[in-house]
């Protein structure tokens, strides 16, 4: 059975991240064909067009990881009502010298986790307008805008609360179809 590589962006770099936790507990949702591999954003430098045509190591990096990807899953928090600056510079350094962008084409779904109600649904959105830039095929529906509650997760790092559980199973079920669609 070939494996399909996902590469997973994590916007927070917190260490106890819920967003984090939210990602490695997906990842006992996707299903046996698939691997979930977390792309490393925290050393990349702050994106400076002056540097496109002698980019910094890690973003060379970067890009040759998602060119090793098959489909992308994004986990955001919500800063201000928009997405964390080390996802929008991650976005940046990967998309350019203009032209040569490693975003380009690969099918993605965009999640994340928030102690409010709506969960990140304003920086979801907005990180959907930037995929939707960078040709980012994103998984409309359905939207997963989660609230941390408690019990969330258990203490192997699944979801600990059964109906969220269904709902991201059902999630999960939805964007692994688009990814097999999109590479089809």
């Amino acid at each position: 059975m070939s494996q399909t590589k996902i590469g997973v962006v994590i916007g927070s770099l917190r260490k106890d991240s819920m967003n984090r936790k939210l990602a490695l507990a997906l990842a006992h949702l996707a299903p046996s064909d698939f691997t979930l591999e977390h792309l490393r954003i925290d050393d990349l430098p702050l994106y400076n067009q002056d540097d496109d045509g002698n980019q910094a190591a890690s973003v060379k990096r970067l890009k040759t990881e998602i060119a090793a990807t098959q489909g992308l899953l994004f986990i955001t928090p919500e800063y201000n009502r928009s997405i964390p600056g080390v996802l929008k510079n991650a976005l940046d350094h990967a998309s350019r010298p203009y032209g040569q962008s490693a975003w380009g084409g690969k099918p993605a779904a965009v999640i994340g986790i928030a102690g409010g109600a709506i969960g990140t649904a304003l920086a979801q959105q907005h990180l959907r307008n930037v995929l939707a830039y960078l040709d980012v095929p994103t998984l409309g529906q359905p939207e997963a805008f989660i609230q941390m509650k408690d019990g969330m997760f258990d203490d192997k790092g699944h979801i600990g609360i059964e109906s969220t559980e269904k709902f991201l199973q059902n999630w999960m079920d939805k964007f692994a179809a688009w990814v097999k669609t999109h590479n089809g």
